[in-house]
């Protein structure tokens, strides 16, 4: 097996994708948070208020804006320009914050980084506006669900 980002000198580099074709490319991850009882018992309907203002809302916005900044912050990601960022926020029946990111694109490579970006940047969103309740917040796990539309597609068993 051999990394797509380290060249045959063994130096790292960017994945020439000038050769590939243009296809619809997807990719969906998500992040789960862990937040103490005293900051869900605060969750009315399906937002979190906060001093600092909405924080479901907030996160959702600041995850897009990731995505869309993924190739500044991951060196050796294409720039590309997302067709679609779509970031949802839930909590799951065991009072987990479940934040997932999907992402599509017409383009030469995949948007799975920008997907996990999205992810991550609103699930630590929700962490910087909460912090001032409580610090017991964890991020439990940022993974991959799905990608498709390249060489080859997975999807989270």
């Amino acid at each position: 097996m051999t990394l797509s980002h380290i060249d045959t000198e063994n130096s790292p580099t960017m994945v020439n994708v000038g050769g590939k074709k243009v296809t619809h490319r997807i990719a969906r991850a998500q992040a789960i948070i862990d937040l103490p009882k005293e900051i869900l018992d605060t969750i009315e309907g399906n937002e979190l208020q906060s001093l600092k203002g909405p924080v479901f809302q907030t996160a959702i916005i600041a995850g897009t804006m990731a995505a869309k900044k993924t190739a500044e912050w991951i060196p050796f990601c294409h720039p590309i320009g997302l067709d679609h960022c779509k970031i949802d926020i839930s909590i799951n029946e065991k009072q987990k914050i479940i934040v997932r990111c999907s992402c599509e694109v017409e383009h030469k490579t995949g948007v799975e980084m920008e997907a996990l970006t999205g992810a991550t940047v609103a699930a630590l969103t929700i962490y910087d506006m909460c912090k001032g309740l409580s610090h017991d917040i964890i991020i439990e796990r940022i993974e991959l669900l799905e990608k498709g539309g390249g060489k080859s597609d997975y999807q989270k068993p």
